[in-house]
């Protein structure tokens, strides 16, 4: 029991912030795009609002609270005006895993079958 408190001090990431089942609000999308600004590991975010790392990827998208990071980039140059040159406060961008499709659409279609004797 000692250790999971110290943990929960030495992590900064207090497991109780906020029940777990309810739905994230538009303060805490702000702060979520603030921290992602301010390079707060995804795992912390995850611990602290108690959510599934797809609603941050909502969030993120503006798939969820549209205007979100317009609000979150003005809150962030009044809190942190020294770090805006060093942010990209541009949208999430999706990396896919596998490479799109038509790449190579046409690789072998104009290779004509060996002849045969």
């Amino acid at each position: 029991m000692l250790l999971l408190s110290q943990d929960r001090v030495a992590s900064g990431v207090s497991v109780s912030a906020r029940p777990v089942g309810r739905p994230l609000t538009e303060a805490e999308a702000i702060d979520i795009w603030i921290a992602r600004w301010l390079r707060i590991r995804r795992k912390d975010l995850i611990a602290r609002y108690g959510c599934d790392p797809r609603r941050l990827y909502e969030i993120w998208e503006e798939a969820r609270f549209p205007g979100s990071r317009a609000k979150a980039a003005e809150l962030f140059a009044a809190r942190h005006p020294g770090l805006i040159d060093r942010i990209d406060f541009g949208p999430h961008r999706r990396i896919p895993r596998r490479p799109p499709p038509e790449l190579q659409p046409g690789l072998f279609d104009d290779v004509a079958p060996p002849e045969q004797s």
